[in-house]
């Protein structure tokens, strides 16, 4: 995961005011990309926290359960 991107926006204006920031398009390709990477990560951390204080096997005891 990268965790730097540089971005070049153009600003569009309304009554001297930005009003819009325009990305070129591989850039606004990597933020929704890093944005995706940050989602999955938060799902992960909720999966963790949601799954503490429960029992947890290594691999060897779950072969050796099940006899393979």
């Amino acid at each position: 995961m990268n965790t730097t991107i540089e971005l070049h926006p153009e600003f569009l204006t309304k009554n001297g005011e930005p009003e819009f920031a325009v990305l070129p398009y591989a850039e606004y390709r990597a933020l929704e990309e890093w944005l995706e990477d940050i989602e999955d990560i938060l799902d992960l951390r909720a999966a963790q926290e949601e799954d503490s204080g429960q029992p947890n096997f290594t691999i060897e005891e779950v072969r050796k359960e099940l006899g393979i």
